[in-house]
């Protein structure tokens, strides 16, 4: 049986829309007899003690997983590997493109804005080599198609873009989309559960999971946890981590669980009457409890 998995970036304690996704991927891992493991995406912003107050946020929430958390930084050599197959296959090319080039650069009309136009796609070597002295090239996957088609547990059939996305940074950084699709196949994970921002990068991962001869996961992805304005929930809107509710004397497993309409006392508890299908498909208005200080 593959696994489930939640993957967070240590730049900052979570807040409690993440835990809520992370209690949500856990559940559906563990309905659906599979192992939970814990990944830290640590390849960009890392803020010193985050990794460990995220991983005390779970507990305290109930969460446990199997093995040890694994590091993003530790798997360099993987994602290198990965490009160096794809490299060999004629599937990688460098970019010199700016991101500000990019945006002001015109897109093909079946992608949206800021899809990458394949600007630097087909430069002769002589042009690479004048680039190269200018900046250092990021590597981009030469797509062999334009959209990419999965399957998600919510929102059912999705087709998405796939442009030429990067592959490996300019400050020679691996980026996202590779990186996850590595570490997923790596670690045998059959099962994505993760915010519903994410839905529009699934078919570019998938589409890379495939080059890479691995089997795209099977997706869940869930609604997004918002603030009072209908935005996306952030650290800013006042007391939303854990530690900040809990001193403000909210009950954040009973929070968590009253959104998702779910009863019980832990997640092992909410096992037994879990029914994905009862799950709620709008996003989560949260207000922040007002200090009394």
């Amino acid at each position: 049986m593959s696994a489930g998995r939640y993957a967070p970036s240590p730049s900052g304690d979570l807040h409690v829309g993440n835990l809520r996704t992370a209690l949500l991927a856990w559940l559906w891992a563990r309905h659906s007899g599979r192992d939970f493991l814990i990944r830290i995406e640590d390849l960009d912003r890392v803020r010193a003690g985050a990794e460990q107050r995220q991983l005390d946020d779970l507990r305290a929430l109930g969460l446990d997983w199997d093995g040890s958390p694994v590091r993003q930084s530790e798997r360099l050599g993987l994602y290198e590997a990965a490009i160096a197959r794809l490299r060999d296959e004629g599937r990688v090319y460098e970019c010199f493109c700016t991101r500000r080039e990019i945006l002001d650069a015109p897109t093909a009309p079946h992608h949206p804005p800021g899809a990458y136009p394949g600007t630097c796609r087909d430069l002769t070597e002589a042009q690479r080599a004048e680039r190269r002295a200018e900046r250092p090239a990021a590597l981009r996957l030469r797509s062999e198609i334009a959209t990419f088609t999965v399957q998600d547990a919510i929102h059912g059939t999705y087709e998405g873009a796939v442009d030429d996305f990067v592959l490996r940074r300019g400050d020679g950084v691996p980026a996202y989309n590779l990186a996850v699709v590595v570490d997923d196949a790596g670690q045998g994970i059959g099962q994505v559960v993760r915010g519903d921002d994410l839905l529009a990068s699934a078919p570019r991962q998938a589409y890379l999971a495939t080059l890479l001869g691995a089997t795209p996961p099977t997706y869940v992805h869930v609604p997004l946890a918002l603030n009072g304005a209908g935005q996306r929930l952030a650290k800013r809107d006042g007391a939303v981590t854990y530690a900040e509710l809990r001193e403000a004397g909210v009950d954040v497993f009973a929070l968590i669980t009253d959104s998702l309409g779910l009863t019980g006392a832990s997640p092992r508890e909410l096992l037994e009457s879990f029914d994905p299908a009862q799950l709620p498909k709008q996003p989560w208005v949260f207000e922040p409890p007002v200090s009394s200080g």
